[in-house]
């Protein structure tokens, strides 16, 4: 099983742009698993792509079109898009300062199916976060990553969701580092309209070095997934 991880910083990334090359990375690993029926020898890839969106709302293939507090010409207003999407989840924002993980992960590689990759996925984020002394916790009831989750405090500090298709994955994270969290309040995160988002910077009263923090979670997905390559 490759186990190894082929990571892509793609910078500064527009949403569609950045949809079909993950859509073109996971075709190309079902192709691999495909040949892979034929020839034992051959091993399917795994990828892990990290982006910061300019400002964009995009809303699960199960969510409310509803949660988007925004219409058509307010979106263009506040130098937005709006996406529907083929992920899991509700309604979620995306934009600078915010590191985005697109994991395009064949998971019969890992031995892991979609909830123990979910469980994973979370646990690098809880791991990134604790270096910067802030604790995180999931909450049963949503995937993600959640301050004082359970309270009537529970803030939101970082979006998941995923599709999957032969084992294969795409779409991923989303951890707010020093975004601009105004943007939340044009919806109702994940579909909840009583609970908060958070980032980074807002806990700890100041911005952030965005480089270091990617470099952080990088770090917390080499000890989670085990196998990594280079930028």
């Amino acid at each position: 099983m490759n186990k190894k991880i082929i990571v892509e910083d793609l910078g500064v990334s527009e949403y569609k742009k950045t949809w079909e090359y993950q859509k073109s990375l996971m075709k190309k690993v079902i192709a691999q698993k495909a040949d892979k029926k034929t020839n034992p020898e051959l091993e399917s890839e795994n990828y892990l792509l990290f982006v910061e969106h300019p400002h964009v709302y995009t809303l699960g293939k199960s969510g409310d079109e509803q949660n988007l507090l925004l219409n058509y010409i307010q979106l263009q207003a506040a130098h937005a898009e709006f996406f529907q999407t083929d992920r899991g989840g509700d309604i979620t924002y995306h934009g600078p300062g915010q590191i985005v993980g697109y994991p395009i992960l064949d998971l019969e590689n890992f031995g892991i199916g979609l909830r123990k990759y979910i469980f994973l996925m979370e646990e690098v984020v809880i791991k990134a976060i604790a270096e910067y002394g802030l604790v995180g916790a999931r909450d049963e009831k949503a995937t993600g990553v959640w301050l004082d989750a359970g309270t009537a405090n529970a803030r939101k500090i970082c979006a998941i969701g995923v599709k999957s298709s032969h084992f294969v994955t795409m779409h991923g994270f989303a951890l707010n580092v020093n975004t601009d969290l105004t943007y939340f309040q044009h919806i109702n995160p994940c579909g909840f309209t009583d609970r908060g988002v958070t980032s980074i910077e807002k806990e700890l009263g100041a911005k952030q070095d965005f480089e270091a923090a990617k470099k952080v979670v990088l770090a917390k997905m080499v000890e989670v997934f085990e196998g990594i390559n280079q930028f």
